[in-house]
């Protein structure tokens, strides 16, 4: 199974660029930030474009309640981001959250010739993202869970006649003692959310069940292990103590694909 790397998009451009290279050279497929309130995503993402040359490049994942494709599509290309490379994450909250995807696709879609990359998290959006999307982003889930998804993907895909878009799940991993307490407060803060709460008790799950925390390096290719054949590719967020250059590449070379 291929695997990827995500970084947050508000950390220093230095640790982007750092993890960018080393995830390309370690066989890393994908390399990823987000896109969370203020911060661009697609600014951060271009510091990862400057060093690598062959790894793709994700978005995970713009707002389109909030920055619509006429804009993001003038991101793109305001920080010169490599279409062929680049995967276009987008979403969007209830209410009108199918609507907003549904034409927020299309219209990117007629705007620029990249893949775009639908994130799915209830049951309508994921057979939605199926009918739609290039791609689809997976989050907060438990294997288990990710795999009733990606079978509710495909479901969507077939049901319009189309092949199934390639299936990547976020990962949340943490390494060490102060990393573990730093994914513990994400793992409540996501939780707090109205749309991920009830996730989760769909789930019948806590938060911090979906993520990946070990006390050491070596340890985290076993945790990962239950992953294996669930989704196309499973992409590693980091969440470290200090967020620094090296705890990001130590866990990017624990991480490595196999």
């Amino acid at each position: 199974m291929a695997r990827g790397f995500a970084l947050f998009a508000g950390i220093a451009p230095d640790v982007v660029r750092a993890c960018a290279r080393e995830a390309e050279a370690l066989g890393y497929t994908s390399f990823w930030v987000n896109h969370p309130g203020a911060i661009d995503g697609l600014a951060a993402l271009a510091h990862a474009a400057s060093v690598t040359e062959r790894i793709e490049l994700g978005v995970g994942v713009i707002p389109l309640h909030t920055r619509g494709p006429g804009s993001i599509a003038d991101g793109v290309r305001a920080h010169a981001l490599p279409l062929d490379r680049l995967l276009l994450g987008v979403g969007s909250p209830n209410p009108g959250a199918l609507a907003r995807v549904r034409e927020g696709v299309a219209a990117l879609r007629s705007r620029l010739a990249t893949r775009i990359v639908v994130a799915a998290l209830g049951p309508n959006m994921c057979r939605l993202a199926g009918e739609v999307g290039d791609a689809v982003l997976l989050n907060w889930l438990t294997p288990e869970h990710a795999r009733t998804s990606a079978a509710l993907v495909r479901a969507g895909a077939a049901g319009v006649g189309r092949r199934a878009p390639k299936i990547f799940a976020y990962v949340r991993a943490a390494v060490g003692g102060e990393a573990r307490a730093r994914l513990a407060q994400e793992a409540d803060r996501y939780g707090a959310i109205p749309a991920y709460a009830a996730n989760f008790a769909r789930m019948g799950v806590k938060p911090i069940d979906t993520a990946v925390a070990v006390d050491a390096p070596e340890r985290l290719p076993a945790a990962l292990a239950p992953w294996s054949g669930v989704v196309d590719e499973i992409v590693l967020r980091a969440i470290t103590a200090r967020d620094t250059v090296e705890e990001n590449v130590a866990l990017l070379k624990a991480g490595r694909p196999a």
